[in-house]
């Protein structure tokens, strides 16, 4: 994903263990340790530093308070329509809207093709299904909250 902050772009990509931002041929490496969906924060790890960010969006822009300095970036380019919505292991909403159902917990092993949970969005019903045989590590999301194009609702590992 390639997103804007003032005149530069940054190219964010999943890795292995979480994010490479790319910014003037600088890559910074990014792990989420905790999201709190409830105060819109974030734990992170960025160059093995601790720092708390606080995330809203509007769809396009997305405004990032770290250390009391907010940066807002706009989204440049995306996933592209038909592709896998899976990232570093994580998946993510195809567009905005409401989560319906989640059936599935911390820990729980699952398999290709199981439906770990349920969306609504432009009246339609989409089903987030396991793209491999794994556990899972992390449910980010509840029955009833809204997301955002490419939140990550639902992190897997082997």
């Amino acid at each position: 994903m390639k997103t804007t902050f003032n005149t530069q772009t940054i190219e964010i990509n999943p890795s292995n263990d979480g994010y490479v931002a790319t910014l003037e041929n600088k890559n910074i490496f990014i792990k989420v340790i905790r999201v709190d969906l409830q105060n819109i924060k974030m734990d992170l790890l960025i160059d093995n530093k601790r720092v708390i960010a606080y995330v809203s969006s509007d769809g396009a822009r997305r405004w990032v308070t770290i250390n009391g300095q907010t940066l807002m970036l706009t989204k440049t380019s995306g996933a592209k329509q038909g592709v896998r919505h899976d990232h570093a292991g994580g998946l993510t909403a195809p567009m905005p809207g409401q989560v319906r159902s989640v059936t599935v917990s911390e820990g729980d092993v699952v398999k290709k093709g199981q439906t770990l949970l349920t969306m609504e969005a432009m009246k339609m019903e989409i089903k987030i299904q396991a793209l491999m045989d794994g556990k899972i590590k992390s449910v980010f999301v509840l029955q009833g909250d809204t997301v955002e194009r490419e939140q990550i609702l639902i992190e897997m590992e082997d």
